[in-house]
């Protein structure tokens, strides 16, 4: 990706000065204020296929009631150090996410409020809970920020197999999505089902909402790359690699072995790569309405 030397954004908010753990203790709420993550139930299943760990219990840890002893203490909003080079590579891409976005609800006659993304190590807290690098990263609706521990990269290259910064890109634009969402109603009115219909059918719900995220990620692809061209060869390739490579059948194979598709709560790498190519292609966000499609 061509994305040296473009604006960053004065949006991201870097808590990793103030140290922090990576204890398992606490967690996010599932619904309301709940943290929507890329991860999330996947990143519990591939922990617990590396380390040997129940899935169901690292989700049970990681999804108990928020404050626990092992959390970052809150310190004052601070920017990244200058020479950091992936903090700028993230706070670039926030910022093309904020170009974008403002300029798509401005011809729809609204107005974009962008969210802020927090860079931090092991455990913070968050409006929705404790927030843990364990689950990924995430946005969480009650405070309207996004939360990345960019040690997640590494795992995103080395462990699930998606190198590449455009895979990188696709994580935080599939995050600003989940806020997009927020902003056009979308989100509470799913939440607002949840303890109203079945489990089943709640997870159904939740695919349509990721899979809905996901193309937002490629409408904001398309317009960042015809704004800038900052998009080399093989960079959608990535971004496609990325998506198909955190797909619920695709995770649930390598953690346990059995694919259970009534679980399934982002959807199959086919569906993921099949949404984010969507958006990519049309650049349209009414191509995006997963909700009122029959086949996903």
């Amino acid at each position: 990706m061509r994305w040296e030397g473009e604006r960053q954004s004065d949006n991201v908010e870097d808590r990793r000065a103030g140290g922090g753990f990576g204890g398992m203790g606490g967690g996010l709420p599932r619904v309301g204020g709940r943290g929507i993550g890329i991860g999330g139930l996947l990143i519990a299943l591939v922990l617990g296929w590396l380390f040997g760990i129940n899935p169901l219990a690292l989700l049970g840890l990681v999804g108990g009631a928020p404050g626990t002893e092992s959390a970052q203490l809150q310190q004052p909003a601070q920017r990244p150090p200058a020479d950091d080079k992936t903090a700028a590579f993230v706070s670039t891409v926030l910022a093309s996410t904020e170009d974008v976005w403002s300029g798509l609800f401005r011809q729809a006659g609204g107005q974009y409020q962008a969210p802020t993304l927090v860079l931090f190590r092991g455990a913070t807290r968050t409006d929705c809970g404790m927030g843990q690098s364990a689950m990924g990263p995430f946005y969480c609706p009650a405070d309207q920020k996004v939360y990345l521990d960019l040690g997640f990269f590494d795992t995103l290259r080395s462990q699930l197999g998606a190198p590449g910064e455009f895979a990188q890109a696709y994580v935080v634009a599939h995050e600003v999505g989940h806020h997009v969402q927020r902003l056009l109603g979308i989100t509470e009115k799913v939440d607002a089902m949840r303890g109203r219909v079945p489990e089943e059918q709640m997870n159904a719900l939740s695919v349509r909402l990721e899979l809905q995220a996901d193309c937002l990620a490629g409408v904001w692809a398309h317009h960042a790359d015809k704004a800038r061209n900052w998009l080399e060869p093989g960079d959608i390739e990535a971004g496609l690699n990325a998506a198909s490579r955190i797909g619920d059948d695709t995770l649930q194979r390598r953690s346990q072995g059995v694919v259970v598709p009534e679980s399934f709560t982002h959807g199959s790498s086919a569906q993921r790569v099949n949404w984010f190519r969507k958006g990519l292609d049309s650049g349209a966000m009414a191509t995006c309405n997963t909700f009122e499609t029959r086949k996903l």
